[in-house]
């Protein structure tokens, strides 16, 4: 039987090692007796990592854990990143991606009405980064496809879930602190209190 620690370690690697957020049903897949706590083990790598001041912490994202970089080194992280050639994404397949996030599901004509302009290029790009999937179609007539996000998006924002993203309540007391950026969130009805 192993002990609390080395599995402590073994649970450590698989974090280091896994491109996806790791799971309890992945921990339980792997060890064949004794199914260790994820959320208890991930606790204590924390308070060790918190000691040992680390430039590294494990997060909650996407239903499992990720080891991830603290916050304060993001600026040097996304310096690197952007000197590795790696796809960036425009800010038009932001703004729509932003949309299918908070309106989700929602077709692409939907997408349009808001954004003003012809979504179908930023929608392919989305789906071929995977950030959103095709849900179904909308029962409304021509049956039109309605996108979601996906747990990529999620990891890739560094959500837990999609409750994670800020409420529209919350966007519209930062407008009203800094009117300018009322400009760019304007395709959202922020008095609307519906919980996303």
């Amino acid at each position: 039987m192993m002990n609390e620690e080395r599995i402590n370690s073994i649970i450590e690697a698989l974090l280091f090692a896994s491109p996806d957020p790791l799971t309890q049903s992945k921990i339980n897949s792997i060890f064949s007796s004794k199914k260790p706590d994820l959320s208890k083990v991930v606790v204590k790598l924390n308070r060790v990592y918190k000691k040992n001041k680390n430039a590294f912490e494990i997060r909650s994202v996407a239903n499992g854990f990720q080891l991830v970089a603290k916050k304060q080194y993001d600026e040097y992280i996304r310096l690197m990143l952007s000197k590795s050639g790696n796809v960036k994404l425009s800010p038009a397949a932001l703004d729509s991606l932003s949309i299918i996030a908070y309106k989700q599901p929602v077709s692409r004509f939907d997408i349009e009405a808001i954004r003003g302009v012809d979504s179908s290029g930023v929608i392919k790009t989305l789906l071929n980064f995977q950030l959103i999937s095709i849900k179904g179609r909308s029962s409304g007539p021509g049956r039109a496809l309605l996108y979601k996000t996906t747990n990529l998006f999620l990891q890739f924002f560094g959500l837990s879930d999609i409750s994670d993203l800020p409420k529209l309540k919350e966007i519209s007391e930062l407008i009203d602190a800094d009117p300018r950026l009322g400009e760019q969130i304007a395709v959202f009805d922020v008095k609307d209190d519906q919980t996303y």
